[in-house]
């Protein structure tokens, strides 16, 4: 399957939600500490031994952390940015009327961004300001700032059922789940005794969220009743940087770490680990299941290099 070089560390990796050949790939200068960033959105060849295509390239003065998919536009992608900023692309316009917006809100570095599935027109970002916000496309500023965590917020995702619900992971120790109705978080847990750097929910069940720490573990939730996780999965050798379920099989779900691994899971079984890819040389820091093509997978890491690749089969083979 093909293979991507970009010139920066890899930091985020998406499947477009249109079109089943095209993906987004947020990168950052120097690891991320300091320097540029670049924003590539790719399109693979239906031949699975030629190159990818890059449709558009987008350079940022600092790191782009994280980036995600317009559900309403087919060519707008948002970009999580290390200055603080929030931009937004649109692929359909020439490079010079890009970024389409700048968003300044944030006072550290945007660690992530997560388009609404249910109410298209509204994306959250999450901050290493502590705080989570809210925007939507028609409005310059943001609708809410949602400021209970006491560290960097590493991840906010929208609940794929509930359209005014979701859920942020800090690196305060806990979870938190929101609703955007409510003046406070609805729930409360810490669910590692160390940072919690990502969560998912699961996309058949609206009430099961995974989380995963720097303390090397991927633990399952059902958020009525906290209080005992679903499971536990231990097979990672350093910090699980991201989780994320399939959108095709319930019991699955995706996970890359600082070992440099990507792994796939099934949580309902005893012996969860189902496949451990190490084709990335550095920290694995992106991965990403695609919605429209099933067992289609892609990865990005530190080693500056995008994979994409059919589940069961080797990443790095042509």
């Amino acid at each position: 399957m093909p293979v991507f070089k970009t010139p920066f560390n890899g930091y985020s990796v998406k499947f477009s939600p249109f079109y089943e050949d095209r993906l987004a790939v947020a990168t950052s200068q120097n690891f991320g500490i300091l320097g540029n960033g670049r924003l590539h959105v790719l399109s693979l060849s239906p031949n699975p031994s030629q190159p990818f295509t890059e449709i558009a390239a987008y350079d940022t003065a600092d790191g782009i952390y994280d980036v995600s998919w317009s559900e309403s536009h087919d060519s707008l992608v948002v970009a999580a940015v290390a200055d603080g900023s929030v931009k937004l692309y649109d692929t359909a316009l020439p490079p010079t009327s890009n970024p389409i917006r700048s968003l300044r809100e944030h006072t550290r570095e945007v660690h992530s961004a997560d388009y609404n599935p249910l109410r298209r027109d509204s994306f959250l970002t999450s901050s290493w300001d502590d705080t989570v916000k809210l925007w939507t496309l028609d409005r310059p500023s943001s609708i809410r700032t949602f400021k209970e965590h006491s560290y960097c917020v590493y991840s906010a995702v929208w609940n794929p059922r509930h359209a005014d619900v979701f859920a942020s992971a800090s690196g305060d120790c806990t979870l938190r789940v929101w609703d955007v109705r409510e003046p406070s978080s609805t729930m409360v847990f810490p669910p590692h005794e160390f940072e919690v750097l990502t969560c998912d929910w699961n996309k058949y069940d609206d009430c099961i969220i995974a989380t995963a720490s720097v303390d090397k573990s991927i633990k399952i939730w059902d958020v009525r009743s906290f209080r005992v996780p679903i499971a536990v999965m231990n097979g990672h050798g350093y910090a699980v940087r991201k989780v994320r379920f399939s959108p095709h099989v319930r019991n699955l779900l995706v996970s890359c770490s600082y070992d440099m691994t990507v792994c796939v899971w099934d949580f309902m079984v005893e012996d969860a680990l189902v496949s451990r890819y190490d084709h990335h040389t550095e920290f694995a820091v992106g991965v990403d299941m695609s919605v429209l093509v099933e067992g289609l997978m892609a990865s990005t890491g530190w080693d500056e290099l995008v994979y994409v690749w059919q589940h069961g089969t080797d990443p790095r083979a042509l």
